[in-house]
């Protein structure tokens, strides 16, 4: 005989309870759920009547002890009503669907009958046809990008480029241009040519200031457009040894300038400016040297730049024809050498002509005066060349249509000037 329960219960305990457990006080929704119901989940057991069936239950079979072993009453039970139950309790709460049959007499909704198309009282309306969605309104202003050309929206037509990588109708027209600016002052008042070249002297250096600071160097742009006017200032009321003094004092000027912004990076500033200092004001102020010659400054300064032009325009014209060898591939890749000996022979043949008719001189000197500048201004082309491969730019500024910067135009004269200077130094005195 069991021992009474100790919290007062006079039911006993353990295996003389008896099979069928008693009432509880509460509801039965709040005791977990065995047999039949454990296979539902929570939704599923307080879900209403329509939500779910009512499982089909014999209430004269005998339910088995839950805690039995496999072969108890209640795996034979399940076995009986679940063909898919193989002997094993963990089994059947891992399976879906329930584990007693349902017959279709228990669904309420098993007596009505289905529904077809036709009893559907939209079905027969007519189709609404669709509208076309409108495009999206695009917002005023520029339009950003290229538009692709298809059949619908041909390509737009624009004046393709030259094989030069020129807009030629461009570049001819600020060509033009820039020599009436240069010419008109230079024949009618020369004074204003100097004005003219401490200008381009001007925004040479902020173009180059402005393109080196892609290699991280800063070099004060202030005292560098200072230096520079006064450079070809003195170069033009004082000669060539001032010249010399206006370097020396714009690269001083530059280095007390930096002093004020600390120490990080004085080098590589103070040598950016150095360089700007020489490239820029040094070998323009030769073209103020020549300008400055009192009987025939100004057809000296002339026939300079008609042997650059010559030279530039015998190079492009047989480097595009003929061009096929390249002359420097990895600074320019297109210049080349027949390029290169165009311009030579055009610059050779129009020095020749042209020094014999103003200045009286043998054509055979004018020649080599054109060999001379020729070579000097591709080199200064090529200089720039690598000056910009190296900074990772194209060209110096968009300043002029066609051609960039201004320094893209100045490249080879900066270079020509100081040998047409020491030549016609040369040539005329001795000659004449």
């Amino acid at each position: 005989m069991s021992h009474p329960d100790p919290y007062g219960s006079p039911e006993p305990r353990g295996w003389d309870r008896p099979e069928r457990p008693p009432a509880l006080p509460w509801p039965e929704r709040d005791v977990e759920p065995t047999g039949p119901w454990s296979r539902l989940s929570g939704a599923d057991l307080y879900a209403g009547p329509q939500a779910r069936p009512r499982p089909h239950v014999h209430h004269d079979e005998p339910v088995g002890d839950p805690y039995g072993g496999p072969g108890d009453d209640a795996d034979r039970h399940d076995a009986d009503r679940d063909p898919r139950y193989d002997g094993h309790r963990e089994d059947r709460y891992d399976r879906p669907g329930p584990a007693w049959p349902v017959r279709d007499d228990d669904v309420p909704t098993s007596s009505l009958p289905p529904v077809r198309d036709d009893d559907m009282p939209t079905s027969q309306f007519p189709p609404v046809p669709q509208e076309p969605e409108p495009e999206p309104q695009r917002p005023p202003g520029r339009r950003r990008g290229r538009r692709r050309a298809s059949a619908d929206r041909p390509a737009t037509g624009q004046s393709a480029p030259s094989r030069a990588g020129r807009n030629l109708p461009a570049a001819i027209g600020v060509g033009l241009g820039l020599g009436a600016l240069i010419l008109v002052p230079l024949f009618f008042y020369r004074p204003a040519f100097l004005a003219v070249v401490a200008a381009a002297v001007g925004v040479g250096i902020w173009e180059m200031a402005r393109a080196v600071r892609r290699s991280g160097a800063h070099p004060p742009l202030a005292p560098l457009v200072a230096g520079g006017v006064l450079t070809v200032g003195l170069a033009w009321f004082a000669g060539p040894d001032a010249l010399s003094l206006g370097l020396l004092v714009t690269v001083l000027g530059t280095m007390i300038w930096r002093l004020g912004d600390g120490p990080a990076g004085f080098q590589r500033d103070l040598t950016a400016a150095t360089l700007i200092a020489v490239y820029v004001p040094f070998l323009g102020g030769f073209a103020a040297l020549l300008a400055a010659v009192p009987d025939d400054g100004h057809l000296r300064v002339l026939l300079t730049l008609v042997a650059v032009v010559l030279s530039d325009t015998g190079g492009y014209a047989a480097g595009v024809s003929f061009g096929k060898h390249p002359m420097a591939p990895s600074i320019s890749p297109k210049k080349s050498w027949e390029g290169f000996a165009g311009s030579v022979g055009a610059a050779a043949a129009g020095s020749a002509l042209l020094i014999w008719l103003l200045f009286d001189v043998p054509p055979w000197w004018g020649a080599l005066f054109g060999v001379a500048v020729s070579g000097a201004a591709v080199l200064g082309d090529l200089a720039e060349s690598m000056i910009k491969r190296d900074l990772g730019v194209k060209d110096m500024s968009n300043l002029l249509p066609g051609h960039g910067g201004l320094m893209d135009r100045l490249d080879s004269i900066l270079f020509a000037v100081p040998t047409a200077y020491l030549l016609l130094a040369v040539f005329v005195p001795v000659v004449g």
